[in-house]
């Protein structure tokens, strides 16, 4: 273990003291839930990296994505031709790939993923791992069923997670509402993943691995973070009550095969449209701060361009370093953080990509405590969507949403770091996690 490994270990904890900073009531903490939630993510990262087999089933999972990712670009290949090969590809014709291109190479995987989902729900394999996970958080952090049923969901699937306690949603506490909001945007969906991984794997061979880790140390960080930032001060309905999940039966495997595919095609458009209107607006900002700092610099004797990715990158930087992020590299992984709040996880990924591939980083682990770092919906366009996905299942929830909504996006922001301040305490440049 290095300065960085405990500069990373220490990172934990400022972080909790910065969720109780922002807290909503300093003076009423779950200590159980934030001890429990702490060392679930300590356990379950001590196996995954400390740990032989921890480490040899990492490496097993990662290549079993990898495989699945495969199997999933051959239905793009088929529609697309070469347009759907990855980098460095070539198919039977002979054709070669025109370079990564994120709408015929990773957007395909989601719908592939949204129909594998559909699924394992058919056949009841996702709902009996969810209510695994719902049992254990609800037994060890005494929260209530609902809040544990939606954040094992979020390990898993995204929006429609909330789907899961659609009975309950209505009569949910503020507290409770803001954990099912910080849970989504602290986690991804499974589909999502894949497309992360398409946007890394040639200069990250084992991203597929860190992801998944990734999705499960989240979902504990989310509860902690979500459980400071807005303590519990009622008695919810579920408090103790072992939730089933929520969830209308397709009548057929092909159906449900169907509806997964819709779903996804679905994802991808709103995906599209997010990426279009957000990085527009960006731009259009960025014009403005870019002219007002032309008129600006010379009078205060500053230097460089003024834009969202420079603001953010300085508000990012301090936390950058407490992450364990080495000071060579803190530069320029702030700015890709920071953006991802403005910007959406889709694009920092591929700004980390872009990073790897012009070698900006000087240390392996800078990559990695980023991935995990990035592993959320933590962003401003995504609290919209699932403030209205909750609104829309619970029409009288929407009164109270201005008190929850950012204060949850902030406990989302603090899980994702909480998460990297984890896997950066555990991980060390000799790691076979690295892929060699």
């Amino acid at each position: 273990m290095d300065i960085y490994n405990l500069v990373s270990f220490a990172g934990i904890f400022v972080l909790i003291g910065l969720a109780w900073v922002f807290s909503a009531d300093r003076k009423n903490m779950n200590w159980r839930v934030i001890g429990w939630g702490i060392g679930l993510q300590i356990l379950i990262a001590l196996f995954i990296f400390v740990v032989p087999g921890g480490s040899r089933l990492f490496l097993f999972v990662n290549d079993v994505v990898v495989k699945v990712l495969d199997s999933a670009s051959a239905g793009a290949k088929f529609v697309f031709g070469p347009l759907a090969l990855a980098p460095g590809q070539m198919n039977e014709a002979g054709e070669q790939s025109l370079g990564f291109i994120l709408a015929f190479q990773a957007f395909p995987t989601i719908i592939f993923f949204s129909a594998l989902i559909a699924i394992l729900y058919y056949f009841g394999v996702m709902p009996l791992i969810i209510r695994g996970f719902a049992y254990l958080f609800a037994r060890l952090m005494r929260i209530s069923g609902a809040e544990s049923l939606v954040t094992a969901s979020n390990i898993f699937v995204g929006i429609e997670s909330t789907l899961t306690v659609k009975p309950y949603l209505g009569r949910t506490t503020n507290s409770e509402i803001c954990t099912i909001l910080t849970a989504g945007m602290a986690t991804v969906a499974s589909n999502v993943l894949a497309l992360y991984v398409f946007s890394l794997i040639e200069l990250f061979p084992t991203i597929a691995g860190h992801l998944v880790s990734a999705s499960l140390l989240s979902a504990p960080a989310a509860l902690v973070t979500s459980k400071i930032i807005f303590p519990e001060s009622e008695t919810p309905e579920t408090l103790g009550v072992n939730v089933r999940p929520f969830y209308e039966k397709e009548n057929s495997l092909f159906e449900a095969i169907i509806n997964g595919a819709n779903a996804g095609v679905k994802m991808i458009v709103g995906i599209v449209a997010l990426l279009i209107a957000v990085l527009g607006m960006v731009a259009l900002v960025d014009l403005f701060l870019s002219a007002l700092g032309a008129k600006i610099n010379p009078l205060l004797g500053l230097e460089g361009e003024w834009s969202l990715k420079v603001i953010f990158g300085y508000i990012f930087y301090p936390l950058t370093l407490v992450l364990g992020i080495p000071p060579s590299d803190a530069g320029v992984i702030s700015t890709i953080i920071g953006e991802r709040v403005i910007v959406t996880e889709v694009v920092a990924y591929g700004d980390l990509a872009t990073a790897l591939e012009q070698n900006q980083l000087h240390h392996p682990r800078s990559a990695v405590i980023t991935t995990y770092a990035l592993c959320g919906f933590a962003h401003l366009a995504s609290m919209a969507i699932f403030v209205g996905g909750v609104c829309g299942l619970a029409p009288e929830k929407a009164r109270n949403m201005g008190r929850v909504a950012f204060r949850a996006l902030l406990a989302a922001i603090l899980a994702c770091l909480l998460t990297a301040c984890v896997a950066g305490a555990f991980f060390t440049e000799g790691s076979i996690l690295l892929g060699g």
